[in-house]
């Protein structure tokens, strides 16, 4: 009875084939790495190259691999094949808007450019070929493709359909920090005063004070609104979808509940009045099916594009130039500090992931308010001396 080859074992054979009239000679190993757990027929790999010593490095690499378990068979799959596959099996759990972005990068930046390379031959020196080939894109586009690549590839990887991730250690474009342009107490005023008796009234306020993100804004229900304690739960944001407005958790994933200062709960509560007389003139028109705190004029969900035209109009009224309607979280976010909230205290408030990225943020503006307390406090002792 012959013996069969124990896991790892392999063979080398010189071989001759005829090719044009001329024979060729070459060298091939066979080694042995696991069993078909169906028919319990072995499982083979075989290695070619030109020198007896070449193949024999590629099978005792490969043997070390099977013995210590790390062994992962080639697959003849390419990068297009399994992005399908992984788009279709594995990005359910994905918020719509984030699988929207993963579709745009990979029909636009990764199939066009990586589709037709095997799974198996995806080295990381073209990873990193592919992003320094994105150089037109913004840094943090560019991530975002990166971030898109790396998860289908750790897939992959989980799935043993490739021994390790060529996305690791990918060196990526700097980020610039982006410039934080909070509105001054002048100009906030302004704002707030251009705005009185327009649609937007009572959102810029609310906006300004709480530092919520518009999204989180415009799915503002009214039963996350407690009057009675004084609070706010921000359980969820209204994004436009492939196929309409769509409730989605907050971007950290996470509910928080805020305790806003009195005048946010004010504007609340005019804004529960003013929706009121909407309703009343609306008639049977009016169709706030979700109970949104702000809406259209007939009780549907604001759009994010037109409280965005609103809004630019309102800042030219108000001679404000190139502020976007996110500056007023930025506002919020300054202002909380200016008031002695502790970084903790505005990442919680804000929904910020970690303390260290609010830090990173607007920590800089602490340093700037510490820098001008001394400098009052210089002038005062100034003062008292020349008494």
């Amino acid at each position: 009875m012959a013996r069969k080859n124990a896991k790892g074992s392999g063979t080398i054979r010189k071989k001759t084939v005829a090719r044009g009239g001329k024979e060729y000679t070459y060298w091939e190993a066979r080694i042995t790495t696991g069993r078909d757990p169906g028919t319990g027929k072995q499982i083979q790999r075989s290695f070619t190259g030109k020198t007896q010593k070449e193949v024999r490095e590629k099978m005792q690499a490969a043997a070390v691999e099977v013995n210590q378990g790390t062994y992962t068979a080639p697959q003849r799959m390419t990068v297009r094949q399994w992005l399908d596959i992984w788009q279709r099996d594995y990005t359910g759990s994905l918020k719509p808007s984030t699988a929207a972005i993963y579709r745009n990068n990979i029909n636009n930046h990764i199939k066009p450019t990586l589709g037709a390379v095997r799974l198996a031959d995806l080295h990381p020196h073209t990873v990193q070929g592919f992003i320094n080939g994105l150089s037109g894109l913004a840094p943090s586009s560019v991530r975002l493709v990166y971030k898109n690549l790396h998860a289908m590839l750790q897939k992959a990887v989980e799935l043993d359909y490739i021994p390790r991730n060529p996305a690791d250690r990918c060196v990526l474009p700097k980020m610039e920090q982006e410039e934080i342009k909070p509105l001054d107490d002048q100009q906030t005023a302004a704002l707030l005063a251009v705005a009185t008796g327009t649609p937007l009234e009572q959102i810029i306020p609310v906006a300004l004070f709480t530092g919520l993100r518009v999204s989180e804004l415009l799915g503002l229900t009214w039963d996350a609104v407690d009057f009675q304690r004084g609070t706010l739960t921000v359980n969820k944001q209204l994004i436009r979808g492939r196929v309409g407005d769509v409730f989605q958790s907050p971007k950290s994933g996470k509910s928080r509940t805020i305790t806003p200062a009195p005048a946010v709960m004010a504007a609340l509560r005019k804004q529960w009045a003013r929706q009121s007389e909407m309703q009343l003139k609306a008639g049977p028109m009016w169709d706030n099916l979700h109970s949104l705190v702000f809406t259209g004029d007939a009780g549907g969900p604001m759009n994010r594009s037109s409280v965005d035209k609103r809004f630019r109009a309102l800042c030219a009224a108000a001679g404000l130039e190139g502020v976007r309607f996110h500056d007023l979280r930025h506002t919020y976010a300054v202002n909380a500090i200016r008031a002695g909230d502790d970084i903790k205290t505005v990442q919680a408030n804000m929904g910020h992931a970690t303390a260290a990225f609010t830090l990173d943020k607007y920590g800089h503006f602490t340093e700037r308010m510490k820098q001008d307390s001394a400098a009052r406090m210089e002038s005062f002792i100034k003062n008292v001396l020349n008494l």
